[in-house]
C-alpha cells in the first residue's frame, strides 16, 4: 500500500474512481473523511438549532472562547482539542449562566468572549514552538487528525446526537417560541445549559475542519442554507447535514488535487451555495408575489 500511494500522482485524472482510489490509499486523506463525516453530520444537526434559535454569534464565541483553552494546553504539550473542549465547555456554562434567554444572550457572550480573545493571546504569546500549532487552531487543520483522535471524534458525536434526541421536542419548542414555552412550564434555564454543552461540544469538533476563524461555514452556512429548501423541521435537518457532508466530501476531494487549504473550498462552497439557493428562492417568491398580483 505504501510503495502504490508513494508512486500516485497529485494529477486530476477525470476518472473519479481512480481519483478517489489515490485519494484512500492515503491514511492521512482516510482519516479526514472519516473525521469530517462525523464532523458535518454532527454540524448540520446543531446548526439547524443554532440558525432557529438566531444564536449564530454563540457558535462563533464558542470557537474563539475554546481557542483560549487549545492556547493554553498546547504550551504544556496536550492535544490543543483538550483546550477546546475545556474551554468551549466553562465558557457555554457562564453563558447559559449569566443569560437565562437566548433572545437575551448577545452582551453576555461579548463580555465572555473579549476576556477569552485576551486570554488566548497571551498565551499564544508565550508559546514557544511551532507556528503550525497556532495556525492550525485557527484556520482549522482535518488532514493531520490521526486515527486515536477519529475514534474520540466519533464518540463525541454519538454523544451529541443521543443528547440532541433526548432534547429534541422540548428544544424545538423553546426555539420557536421562548415566551409560550416557558409559559407551558418547560425547565427553560436546563434547555438553555444543555444546547450551550451540546453546541459547545460540537464546535470544538468542527473546529477540527475549519479553524476558530471559520467555524460559520459548518456550523451555520448549511442550516442556513437548508432553512430556505425547507420549513419542516425534520426536513431541515436532513437537508442541513447533507450540505454540511456535500461540502466537507468535496473540500478534501478538491483540496488533495488542487493544494490549497481544506478549509477554503469548505468555507467557499457553502458560501456559494447558500447565495445560490438564497437568490433562486428570491426569484421564486417575487415570481409568485407577481403572479399573485396579476391574477383577477
Amino acid at each position: 500500500m505504501t510503495e502504490v500511494c508513494a508512486l500516485s500522482t497529485l494529477v486530476f485524472r477525470w476518472n473519479i474512481f481512480a481519483d478517489i482510489q489515490n485519494i484512500a490509499c492515503w491514511a492521512f486523506m482516510r482519516n479526514a473523511f472519516y473525521a469530517g463525516t462525523l464532523i458535518a453530520v454532527v454540524a448540520g444537526v446543531t446548526g439547524y438549532f443554532v440558525v432557529l434559535r438566531r444564536s449564530a454569534f454563540t457558535a462563533h464565541a464558542f470557537s474563539e472562547i475554546g481557542f483560549a483553552g487549545a492556547a493554553a494546553v498546547i504550551l504544556v504539550d496536550i492535544e490543543p482539542i483538550y483546550g477546546l473542549l475545556a474551554g468551549s465547555i466553562l465558557g457555554g456554562i457562564g453563558i447559559a449562566i449569566l443569560g437565562r434567554r437566548a433572545s437575551n444572550r448577545d452582551t453576555q457572550i461579548g463580555i465572555v468572549l473579549a476576556f477569552s480573545l485576551g486570554l488566548g493571546l497571551l498565551f499564544l504569546s508565550l508559546y514557544s514552538g511551532f507556528d503550525t500549532e497556532a495556525y492550525s487552531i485557527l484556520f482549522g487543520e482535518i488532514l493531520g487528525v490521526s486515527l486515536s483522535m477519529v475514534y474520540l471524534t466519533a464518540y463525541a458525536c454519538v454523544g451529541v446526537l443521543l443528547a440532541v434526541a433526548f432534547l429534541y421536542r422540548p428544544l424545538l419548542f423553546a426555539s420557536l417560541d421562548e415566551d409560550v414555552a416557558e409559559a407551558k412550564g418547560l425547565p427553560m434555564f436546563f434547555l438553555g445549559m444543555a444546547f450551550m454543552l451540546v453546541v459547545a461540544v460540537s464546535v470544538s469538533f468542527a473546529v477540527q475542519v475549519t479553524g476558530v476563524l471559520l467555524i460559520f461555514s459548518l456550523m451555520v452556512t448549511p442550516a442556513a442554507t437548508a432553512s430556505y429548501l425547507a420549513k419542516k423541521p425534520q426536513r431541515a435537518i436532513i437537508a442541513s447535514v447533507i450540505i454540511a457532508l456535500a461540502t466537507t466530501w468535496s473540500g478534501l476531494f478538491i483540496s488533495y488535487y488542487a493544494g490549497y487549504p481544506v478549509s477554503f473550498f469548505i468555507t467557499a462552497e457553502a458560501f456559494g451555495l447558500y447565495v445560490l439557493v438564497r437568490a433562486v428562492s428570491g426569484a421564486l417568491k417575487s415570481r409568485v408575489r407577481a403572479e399573485g398580483l396579476a391574477s383577477p
